[in-house]
């Protein structure tokens, strides 16, 4: 909302410093929660070490519901943990931490900005067809775009677009809706009728806060859920 970022050239490359401290500041949070909770592994686990393993319990379920090939889904078990956990918190950063200086912002959800969730987007397509090129080759691979008659050769080809576009485009909407909202709720009504004004968006800041932590999970796992039909279905076409 009129905010500005700061972009940086480094070696002929263009960095958005606000998603670079942004996703810096998530992956350091991730690691530390991660650590905390398996500080003490035991084979008799502990409160710590159950949330841990229920989580990656959670994720591997989601790759064998999607992926039916066993080679591709020991493979995918570890991928689709980090990133429903990096989504996950990059998802929630900007609600309860958003730092802007001179308007420009240091702090955000990284996920309310487009590059990041179209690299993620990017990252799971490509890993796709590396795990279908590795099962079919590259010309057997290229086939399946014929598959099962010529004529869809360029729908085929469109859809790969489309999934790009629909997977990134979708957790960008519903986080940078969220961030908006909130944006609206502090700075435009809470001031717009004084005091009554102030202690009405307290309520409202919480209660949308509150869902947006519930869109922002469910978010995460649309996107991981999503990745993981795009690349089993790469590894079962004939």
């Amino acid at each position: 909302m009129g905010e500005k970022t700061d972009v940086v050239n480094f070696l002929g490359l263009n960095f958005n410093l606000t998603n670079c401290i942004s996703g810096t500041l998530a992956a350091l949070v991730i690691v530390g929660f991660l650590i905390y909770l398996s500080r003490d592994i035991r084979m008799k686990p502990g409160k710590k070490q159950n949330v841990l393993e229920a989580m990656i319990n959670f994720t591997d379920g989601i790759v064998k519901d999607n992926v039916q090939d066993v080679d591709a889904q020991k493979h995918l078990s570890l991928y689709a943990f980090t990133l429903f956990l990096f989504i996950f918190f990059m998802n929630q950063l900007g609600l309860f931490l958003e730092l802007t200086v001179n308007d420009h912002v240091v702090v955000k959800s990284p996920t309310a900005s487009p590059l990041i969730t179209m690299t993620m987007a990017m990252m799971t397509l490509l890993l796709s067809y590396s795990f279908a090129m590795q099962r079919f080759g590259v010309k057997g691979y290229l086939k399946n775009y014929a598959a099962p008659v010529s004529f869809l050769l360029p729908i085929n080809f469109i859809e790969e677009f489309t999934n790009f576009l629909t997977l990134s485009l979708r957790l960008y909407g519903n986080i940078y809706a969220g961030e908006v909202l909130l944006t609206l709720i502090g700075n435009t009504f809470a001031p717009s009728s004084g005091v009554i004004t102030y202690i009405a968006s307290v309520p409202l800041t919480l209660i949308w806060q509150g869902f947006s932590v519930f869109i922002g999970s469910i978010q995460a796992y649309v996107f991981v859920t999503l990745s993981m039909v795009y690349i089993g279905r790469k590894v079962i076409q004939e």
